[in-house]
């Protein structure tokens, strides 16, 4: 009876260590490096979303998880330095938010997993070759942008548009992308694009003024300079009385009319289990290029009754 009693209790034990191994504080240590072109609410919203989908999944900042968060200010130069520290630091995965912090890591980074956020185009951007099998060291989610069914949105809520403005930095390619798109698809519903840049977020009140006046409505797309510069756009709008469309959430409940977009949040929970993958030995190589799939409208009521616009949500896809 003492035998088997030692061997029950041995059991116990064994099953205690066994499950304490195995719990989510116990999982091995990892250290990430995240990294933005700049502060603004939408990139921010994904880099809290990479963050709440690590935590759900055992890893707790604090715990058995360093995050090392660096931020460019806008500045290329920055993000090269930003991508040269992480290099030297032993980290178990990079994710750059923002198309400049990406093509700033893939050029000096070669060998620590890196998986993006927030890019239009990572073919273009030269992230990577190919979105199903993207080999090297890179993967990520693209929130390539729905142009067209943007366009229709825009155009259900404006019946009578036949000018859409369309401000933009021309230094991010992104965003030549994303105006080459829009052209296209403007050109095929008989609508004209008035185009005007701005470089930096000083800019930004020259330029909406060059075209304000001579517009039906306005647009933006996930344009980390003039997001940055977002209330100098709203209020020239609402003076002016022309609606302002957006390509992101947290712009619309900034005060822009509308948006058909990506949740923000959702892409970064997206992104945060492909880090999952990696820490579980997958190779980012080996991981094809995802999509967001979770597109839906965004309407902002009081502004839709200030300019007394009035758009009907579409079926979420």
């Amino acid at each position: 009876m003492t035998i088997l009693k030692n061997i029950q209790n041995t059991l116990k034990l064994s099953t205690l260590i066994l499950s304490l191994f195995y719990a989510p504080g116990a999982f091995a240590h990892k250290t990430i490096g995240i990294t933005q072109i700049v502060d603004h609410p939408s990139l921010n919203d994904i880099r809290k979303g990479i963050i709440e989908e690590l935590s759900h999944a055992g890893y707790r900042e604090g715990k058995n998880l360093t995050i090392i968060f660096e931020n460019a200010q806008g500045n290329p130069s920055t993000a090269s330095q930003i991508a040269h520290k992480f290099q030297s630091l032993p980290l178990d995965a990079i994710v750059p938010i923002s198309t400049p912090s990406a093509q700033a890591m893939v050029q000096q980074v070669k060998n620590t997993p890196i998986i993006f956020a927030a890019i239009s185009d990572p073919l273009e951007a030269k992230i990577v070759s190919s979105l199903e099998h993207p080999d090297g060291n890179v993967t990520g989610v693209a929130d390539i942008p729905p142009v067209e069914e943007q366009l229709d949105f825009i155009m259900q809520c404006l019946p009578n548009l036949k000018v859409l403005g369309f401000l933009y930095n021309p230094g991010e390619v992104n965003n030549i992308i994303f105006l080459k798109h829009l052209e296209k698809a403007a050109k095929e519903k008989n609508i004209k694009i008035l185009k005007a840049s701005a470089s930096k977020t000083a800019d930004i009140q020259a330029a909406v003024n060059s075209i304000i006046e001579d517009i039906d409505a306005l647009f933006i797309g996930n344009d980390n300079t003039i997001v940055s510069g977002l209330e100098v756009v709203i209020k020239a709008s609402l003076k002016a009385k022309k609606p302002f469309f957006v390509s992101d959430p947290d712009s619309v409940n900034r005060g822009a009319l509308a948006a058909y977009a990506y949740d923000q949040r959702k892409i970064g929970q997206q992104v945060g289990r492909m880090v999952l993958e990696i820490f579980n030995g997958k190779n980012p190589g080996d991981l094809s290029i995802e999509k967001p799939q979770d597109l839906r409208t965004y309407i902002n009521p009081r502004t839709a009754s200030l300019l007394n616009v009035h758009c009907s949500a579409i079926k979420s896809k």
